[in-house]
This record gives structure tokens, C-alpha cells and sequence, in this order.
């Protein structure tokens, strides 16, 4: 699973060049978002801007926000089966904007919180899904990041990862029409390209959100 992230780089020139905006997103850094948390997305609806959506797939005929709960991941080896997911899958792509997430990693019965990033801790973005859905009156945008088998520094850590794209899978991902080729780019990214680190327990609480949960562990 994916429950954890951050988007610490929020430059608008660098968000711009890197996703080829027209629109400057105008983010604040997020050192620790969760699930619920409204994120910075790319919708294949609108490629050429930001997007908030909130983190936790409601599906359009949903009528309550609490479906969301738990549909923040969805798996890509049953993405395309999956009711709930089968639709959003086929026709409702995003990009989902960061530059690091959170896993943990059991040693002698604790949980051991690693950040885990792009060796150069550049900007990337994970594969997503997304719907829109009407509760109450109110036009609810929401999404789930998309997970898969880990790579060999992730499987060291947890049994799943988020499905990070490469910079030239971004654009086939938003627009690709045949549903296997677009599950063909839901892979393990390059091990040789990542690195991990160590780090305290302040981001077990998702109320947490400054940049010490990023430092190091001493």
C-alpha cells in the first residue's frame, strides 16, 4: 500500500517546466499527507493544469464521501477488474504529484518509518485514478494511487509501492485508449534509480506537517 507522501518541491517554475503546465499550480509544501488530504493531481481532463483532489476514490454513483476511506490504493494486478475501479481505470487517468513517500518496516515488533525517493530527489509522479462524484449537492473530485509488487530496496521495507511513472510514460498514461497497454506501465520503478533513509516517528501522525519529519534519523 501507499498511506503516506510528500511534495516538498512547490517552485512554480519548476512545476511548470517539469509537467509542461500552462496553469502555475501555487502549492504549499506538504510534508506528510494521507489519506482525506486534498493533493495535487493531473487530471486527463485537464493536462495542463493542478488539480486538488481529495485522497480516497469515490466512485460516481457513490453517495457517501466515507467510501473513500478506504480506496486511497488500488491494485494494478485487478485495477481493470474491479468494479470500482474498472471505469476510472479505462477512461479517469491522473498524475498524482511528489517527491517521496513513507513506508514502514517491521523489526522486532516495531514499525520503522523509511522515506523513499528518486536518487537525484527530483519531482515524480505516481500513476492515479480518478472519479467525480455529487454528495449532497456538492461535486466531490477524488482519486487513489495505484500500487504494485515492491522493487528490490522496497521489498527490504514493505510488500507493496506506488506505481511511480517515468517522465515519458506521463503523457501515454493521461491518453492512452487501449487498456493493456496502459497496464503495461504499471511496474516496479528502476531500484538502481531510488534511494531510502531512515527516519523518526513524527510522520506516523499525519497531523504532523514541517519539514523535521523529513530529517534523518541520528
Amino acid at each position: 500500500m501507499c498511506g503516506r507522501f510528500s511534495l516538498t518541491k512547490v517552485d512554480d517554475k519548476t512545476i511548470v517546466k517539469r509537467f509542461s503546465l500552462k496553469v502555475p499550480p501555487k502549492l504549499k509544501p506538504g510534508y506528510n499527507f494521507a489519506p482525506s488530504m486534498n493533493i495535487a493531481a493531473i487530471l486527463n481532463d485537464s493536462k495542463e493544469q493542478v488539480t486538488m483532489v481529495k485522497w480516497g476514490l469515490i466512485p460516481s454513483w457513490g453517495k457517501n464521501d466515507k467510501l473513500g476511506i478506504k480506496l486511497f490504493n488500488a491494485r494494478s494486478e485487478t485495477i481493470d477488474q474491479k468494479p470500482v475501479f474498472k471505469s476510472s481505470f479505462r477512461s479517469k487517468r491522473c498524475l498524482i504529484l511528489a517527491d517521496s513517500f513513507y513506508e514502514w518496516k517491521k523489526v522486532n515488533g516495531k514499525k520503522i518509518p523509511f522515506r523513499i525517493m528518486l536518487k537525484n530527489e527530483s519531482l515524480f509522479a505516481f500513476a492515479g485514478i480518478w472519479d467525480k462524484s455529487f454528495i449532497n449537492g456538492k461535486e466531490i473530485q477524488s482519486c487513489a494511487i495505484i500500487t504494485t509488487i515492491p522493487n528490490a530496496l522496497v521489498k527490504d521495507i514493505h510488500d507493496r509501492m506506488p506505481v511511480i511513472l517515468k517522465p515519458e510514460e506521463e503523457g501515454p498514461w493521461l491518453k492512452e485508449k487501449d487498456p493493456d497497454k496502459a497496464l503495461e506501465m504499471l511496474k516496479p520503478y528502476d531500484p538502481y534509480q531510488q534511494k531510502c533513509y531512515e527516519i523518526g516517528t513524527l510522520v506516523n501522525s499525519p497531523g504532523n506537517d514541517f519539514e523535521e519529519i523529513i530529517k534523518p534519523k541520528i
